[in-house]
C-alpha cells in the first residue's frame, strides 16, 4: 500500500528555516530518521521509505507553496494513489508553537497553499497535518511573520515536535486516520 506524504514550504535559500517551511522540515526530519534522501523529481523533491509493508512517498514539491496542488495531484496519478492515502503536512496560524492536530478534511483557513490543494483536487477531503507556528504578530502583519525564523526558544523545542511529528505521520499510515487522531490530537 502506497501514501503520499507531502510537506509544503517553498524551496530556496531564502524561505529554508521559516516558519512557512516546517512541512519541509518535518519531511526531512522523517527522510533523516529512515536514513534515505531527497531526489529533485518531477515537480518537487521525492524520498521513498517504508514502515512494515505500507511505501512512503514523500514529497517537497517544488512549485512554491502557492502551487503545491500541481505537484500533488501529479504524483498521486503517477504513483496510482487514492486520496484517502494523501497526508500533507501544514503551517498553522491559528494554533499555538508546536500543537500538532491531525484532520481527516477541513476548509483552507485562509492558507494559500491548502487553497489551491483544494481547487486542484476538487475537494476539502484530504488529511492534514497542520503545526502550530503562533499568532504573534502585529495586525497586518501575517506575511512577514510566516516567512519569519522560529524564535530561539522555539527552536530548542522544535527537534521533540518533529519526533512527535515523525510518530504521528507513521500511526497514520499503519493505523489509520481515526485511531492516530483519536490518540494524538488529545495531547
Amino acid at each position: 500500500m502506497k501514501y503520499l506524504i507531502v510537506g509544503l514550504g517553498n524551496v530556496g535559500p531564502e524561505y529554508e528555516n521559516t516558519r512557512h517551511n516546517i512541512g519541509f522540515k518535518i519531511l526531512d526530519a522523517l527522510a533523516k530518521a529512515s536514513n534515505v534522501v531527497f531526489s529533485d523529481k518531477r515537480y518537487g523533491f521525492i524520498a521513498e521509505t517504508r514502515i512494515k509493508n505500507k511505501l512512503l512517498i514523500l514529497l517537497k514539491p517544488s512549485t512554491f507553496m502557492n502551487l503545491s496542488g500541481n505537484a500533488i495531484r501529479y504524483w498521486l496519478q503517477k504513483e496510482n494513489i487514492p486520496i484517502e492515502n494523501l497526508l500533507v503536512v501544514v503551517d498553522d496560524l491559528a494554533l499555538p508553537f508546536g500543537l500538532l492536530r491531525l484532520k481527516a478534511r477541513g476548509s483552507d483557513a485562509g492558507h494559500n497553499g491548502l487553497n489551491h490543494i483544494q481547487s486542484i483536487l476538487g475537494t476539502q477531503f484530504y488529511s492534514r497535518l497542520r503545526f502550530g507556528i503562533g499568532n504573534n504578530f502585529p495586525k497586518g502583519g501575517q506575511i512577514n511573520y510566516v516567512m519569519s525564523p522560529f524564535e530561539p526558544e522555539e527552536e530548542e523545542s522544535i527537534s521533540e515536535k518533529l519526533d512527535e511529528a515523525i510518530k504521528i505521520i507513521h500511526s497514520f499510515c499503519l493505523a489509520g486516520i481515526n485511531i492516530t487522531m483519536n490518540e494524538y490530537n488529545k495531547k
